[in-house]
């Protein structure tokens, strides 16, 4: 029905604990057509520090993100109209110049770390998900990830996340759990996305009463 509200579902936890993959899973799994969103897509430009003071930048505070324009690209997504995302540089910490186009749907996914630090996000979200997991194996996710797809090395990865990633999980993104209307545990990709699947069809089931 393309009268109905979208709805609006946020994805949040710590680096590593399979947000991204748990994101895929659900969309393959759905029979609508879905808006994909994630937060690293919104990372502020920092173009004018010099690139060795980008690589000492705390990205991991939610002060690194522009919720500005997520906030004004999910009123843009609510009224129907498709939004141009910035496409980020994880290696250069700018962003590139080029964008994708975004179409509005009736259901939007948007994952992301910090997503549940900003007051704003968290009241346009109609359902809040968090994904926990041991912070060993964040560790190791992450760690191969970065140096994988995000050309870094080891110890630049290690030092991060002692310096940043640790201390501000614990002092932003541990305590952004309690508002969560779903709290699961990310072992597992496709045990994940059922929880969380049943939790959509519950809503969708409930707006249709």
């Amino acid at each position: 029905n393309n009268n109905k509200k979208p709805l609006f579902i946020g994805i949040a936890g710590g680096s590593g604990v399979g947000k991204t993959s748990i994101c895929h899973q659900l969309i393959r799994q759905s029979d609508r057509y879905i808006t994909f969103l994630s937060l690293d897509s919104y990372y502020k430009c920092l173009k004018y520090l010099p690139p060795k003071d980008r690589t000492l930048y705390n990205y991991d505070q939610p002060d690194a993100v522009d919720f500005s324009l997520l906030n004004k690209h999910f009123q843009l997504l609510r009224q129907g109209k498709a939004v141009d995302v910035p496409e980020y540089d994880f290696t250069t910490h700018t962003r590139t110049g080029r964008s994708q186009k975004i179409n509005s749907t009736n259901t939007l996914i948007v994952e992301g770390v910090l997503l549940f630090t900003d007051v704003r996000v968290r009241d346009s979200l109609d359902i809040k998900v968090f994904i926990d997991l041991e912070p060993d194996i964040r560790f190791i996710r992450r760690l191969r990830r970065d140096i994988s797809e995000r050309g870094r090395n080891v110890e630049s990865v290690i030092r991060q996340y002692l310096e940043t990633v640790k201390p501000m999980h614990e002092k932003f993104v541990e305590p952004s759990q309690c508002y969560a209307d779903l709290i699961i545990n990310g072992a597992s990709y496709k045990t994940g996305a059922a929880q969380i699947m049943t939790l959509i069809k519950l809503v969708r089931e409930k707006e249709d009463l």
